[in-house]
């Protein structure tokens, strides 16, 4: 095959799906694919955690234990957002330097283990208090959030990006990938279980909420070093599958994110449902304060969605076996438009939001999984197009949707608590009726058609079936195999 062939972007055809199964399963063992499942999955429940924390909470954190003006509240969203695209931006650049990385211990866990004592050392910061009030407090925010997101880049693109590198099967990486997000969830939900009861607790014996939330960062930022530990001493990854091959220069990161098509279209898709996810979720604890009436009950709430949730990525495995992507992100796709349109007409009634919560998470499972096999195999697909193996550099990019997302998740909150009245309200004062209806419609109809848009844009412009994945894996092997014979590895 030449490089015009290659350019098409079509799969050979004359390569059987076996093949590849045979050159894949030769590169690992049983014995291994177990222990990097395990160590891989548990190594993200703190980072989660803490992610949650931040991603989610830190608004709540600023506006209810804290306390701001809206002046500052605004100008600290403009931070926020800003801060993450900027670190959004920074993310293909670490995925350059990951993949040009080279050590005794590979290129993944010097930057995972650098990333991740720099992110607890920075989150404890962003909870702390300094003793700052008005622009004081905003500008150290400021440069606190920022420090955050450049540690957290150190060790988020190099972890994410060594997933690929674990197993070349598919139905291998689902596995990985699903205990992954897994365990991804029970850090999440446990975060969202705890925030509220355990923030009061912790709140109350050290004299204010503000140092509830400092103490509870403290404590995720241990289970985070712990995690990250399980990880770094217990992963090992697989042969690369054609030989490391050169040094990725700046003109390879660029190919690697714009003519790859099939990682472009993924990463398209992604970013509108990372947006609306994390726009849904970042309402929480808001909706059921002003809109439901109790906020006790989000901890009861969030933890049913967390089952919900940890549940259907269990079952996922088995349901892969059985259907096709195709058709399980259909499926998941018709589950979060009804669930959605039931969240926005139920009362406030927790039969009704409950069920819909249920159903919303339980389909955002499903394509929170997809997406993340999905980018994988693209790596195959951009190595067998281009020429050229980035796994760090293609990976970058589901971290810069996380944190586009974040972005905008945080930029829509703040500007609807702010146009709805809600963040003027005195204590124990109720919303209006349009200031909720305000809150509403910005945390499920935009989610809901932003989400959209992304599974038709996916489902329109995406090829990476099994069939046609198994013959691009037969083709890399193939030229390897040629390559080898002809005096050494060449990509």
């Amino acid at each position: 095959m030449d490089d015009n062939d290659r350019a098409t972007g079509t799969p050979p055809e004359g390569a059987a799906l076996e093949g590849a199964a045979l050159s894949s399963a030769a590169l690992e063992s049983a014995t291994i694919f177990r222990r990097n499942k395990v160590f891989f999955g548990l190594g993200t429940v703190g980072r989660d955690m803490v992610y949650s924390l931040v991603s989610m909470y830190l608004m709540v954190f600023i506006t209810e234990a804290v306390g701001v003006s809206d002046a500052s509240l605004l100008a600290i969203t403009a931070v926020m957002t800003g801060a993450r695209v900027f670190d959004a931006l920074n993310d293909p650049f670490m995925g350059f330097v990951v993949d040009n990385t080279k050590s005794r211990w590979g290129k993944y866990k010097p930057w995972i283990a650098i990333g991740a004592v720099l992110s607890a050392a920075v989150t404890v910061l962003l909870f702390a208090d300094p003793g700052l009030s008005g622009s004081p407090y905003v500008a150290y925010f400021a440069v606190v959030y920022v420090l955050w997101g450049v540690a957290w880049t150190l060790n988020d693109i190099p972890y994410w990006s060594m997933m690929p590198s674990l197993s070349y099967d598919q139905k291998k990486r689902e596995e990985i990938g699903s205990f992954a997000r897994i365990a991804a969830n029970v850090g999440l939900f446990a975060v969202v279980g705890a925030i509220i009861p355990v923030t009061a607790a912790l709140g109350a014996r050290s004299g204010s909420l503000r140092s509830g939330y400092f103490l509870f960062a403290c404590a995720l930022v241990a289970i985070l070093l712990a995690g990250q530990s399980l990880t770094l001493f217990g992963v090992r990854t697989v042969p690369t599958l054609g030989g490391d091959g050169r040094k990725t220069s700046l003109r390879d990161m660029a190919r690697a994110i714009f003519r790859n098509d099939q990682l472009f279209v993924t990463a398209i898709s992604m970013a509108l449902f990372m947006i609306g996810y994390v726009t849904t979720t970042s309402f929480g604890v808001h909706y059921f304060k002003y809109a439901y009436g109790d906020e006790g009950m989000y901890p009861v709430f969030a933890v049913i969605l967390g089952v919900s949730q940890i549940t259907a990525l269990a079952f996922f495995p088995a349901l892969g076996r059985r259907f096709s992507r195709k058709t399980l992100h259909a499926a998941a796709m018709a589950v979060i438009v009804f669930a959605y349109v039931l969240f926005f007409v139920s009362p406030m009634n927790m039969v009704f939001i409950g069920t819909a919560g249920v159903l919303l998470f339980a389909g955002q499972a499903f394509i929170q999984l997809l997406m993340l096999v999905y980018l994988a195999d693209t790596i195959e697909y951009g190595h067998w197009k281009l020429g050229k193996r980035n796994e760090s550099v293609s990976f970058a990019l589901q971290p810069f949707i996380n944190k586009i997302g974040g972005a905008a998740g945080s930029g829509i909150l703040g500007v609807t608590l702010v146009a709805s009245g809600i963040n003027a309200l005195p204590e124990g004062a109720a919303a209006s009726a349009e200031g909720i209806t305000l809150m509403k419609s910005a945390m499920m109809l935009l989610p809901l058609a932003l989400i959209a848009l992304g599974y038709a844009i996916h489902r329109s412009r995406y090829i990476l079936d099994e069939a046609t994945y198994g013959r691009i894996i037969s083709e890399i092997a193939s030229r390897a195999g040629s390559a080898a014979q002809n005096g050494g590895i060449k990509e």
